[in-house]
């Protein structure tokens, strides 16, 4: 490291560490009279309403957050929506930002902090695509070098002013929200098959098996059934559950070839019907890591019934739209989900006793 890089760094963390000391020499250069003053917002004449999308990029990735009336959207996810609070965060943190110090700064100390092409280019655009606020977020800032500084969230980040690249700037905000990766972005909330009434399971291969139920608190049946069987009711409720509540992991990019994803050919396909009168049709595809690539689609009205009909009727009405968009997009499902419906039909029976 040179002396002019360590002596940067020096200064940096005097300043972050709970002193706002500079470092006084002879012949040391002066600060520019753009640079920021300490404590003073970083980026200036910035308003989360004028804020139309948000561009974040870095080398081998890069999200559009898009606003769409009052929600906000994925553009690289044929858009997808993505998680509202998440984006009023990142907005909050940008317009609260500010100097923890600021030193000038030469084009090798840029390369080295990841304040150029390797660092990651945030941009908040206007309704026009005009830019309104744009910032280059580099290397980790440590008060003290951690043990792994790979996996160390950091005590801030160095940044820079794409307009004043002769100035290099600390905040005390490691800036994890500028993340690139659309599964940090996406609304989670998947699909909810409740009150199942039947469903039936089609494995690779050609094996399958249906349970089905004639009321919401009846014992579930197997069909077909064969003499000396008996379904194993707990393990029948386990898979009936399974479809309860449904996150997503991620969604595919657009235009995900069909034989990529494995849904040409699926690995299963789950149908579920419930009592509220939808349908949900379920297949699988190839596994990607923890993960499974999936399709749903929901049909059906629903029809909801018993003493808490309104209310259940209202909640459906509200869920619906956004479970059937669903079917527009390939999905990423967590394979642990499906654990207890992907089994073979002789495993969802009883055990005899040995000897029986």
């Amino acid at each position: 490291m040179s002396a002019r890089a360590a002596a940067l760094l020096l200064v940096l963390l005097l300043a972050l560490g709970g002193g706002a000391l500079l470092l006084q020499r002879q012949g040391h250069l002066e600060r520019p009279a753009a640079a920021a003053a300490l404590g003073h917002p970083l980026l200036k004449n910035f308003a989360a309403a004028d804020i139309a999308a948000i561009s974040i990029r870095e080398p081998g990735g890069a999200i559009t957050l898009e606003r769409k009336a009052e929600q906000w959207a994925i553009a690289e996810r044929g858009g997808f929506p993505a998680d509202v609070d998440k984006v009023r965060e990142l907005v909050l943190k940008a317009i609260e930002l500010k100097v923890g110090q600021s030193e000038p700064i030469g084009e090798q100390d840029r390369a080295r902090l990841k304040l150029d092409d390797s660092g990651t280019q945030l941009e908040f655009r206007g309704a026009d695509g005009k830019a309104l606020a744009r910032l280059i977020i580099g290397a980790k800032f440590f008060k003290r070098e951690p043990e792994n500084p790979g996996r160390a969230i950091g005590d801030g980040r160095f940044v820079m002013l794409p307009d004043d690249t002769k100035m290099v700037y600390v905040v005390a905000d490691p800036l994890t929200l500028t993340s690139t990766k659309s599964a940090d972005w996406i609304i989670r909330t998947g699909f909810a098959a409740e009150k199942v009434k039947a469903m039936a399971v089609l494995l690779a291969g050609g094996e399958r098996w249906k349970i089905e139920r004639p009321g919401d608190n009846a014992s579930w049946k197997l069909s077909p059934i064969r003499a000396g069987e008996k379904l194993d009711v707990i393990r029948a409720n386990s898979a009936s559950y399974s479809l309860n509540s449904v996150e997503l992991a991620d969604v595919a990019a657009p235009g995900a070839q069909a034989a990529d994803t494995g849904l040409d050919k699926p690995t299963a396909a789950i149908v579920a019907v419930t009592f509220d009168g939808l349908t949900y049709t379920v297949k699988l595809g190839k596994a990607a890591g923890d993960n499974a690539y999936a399709s749903v689609a929901v049909a059906g009205e629903a029809k909801a019934s018993g003493a808490d009909a309104a209310e259940r009727g209202k909640k459906l009405a509200e869920r619906l739209p956004r479970e059937r968009a669903l079917a527009a997009h390939t999905l990423l499902i967590a394979k642990s989900k499906f654990e207890d419906i992907l089994k073979k039909r002789a495993e969802l029976l009883e055990k005899k006793a040995a000897g029986k």
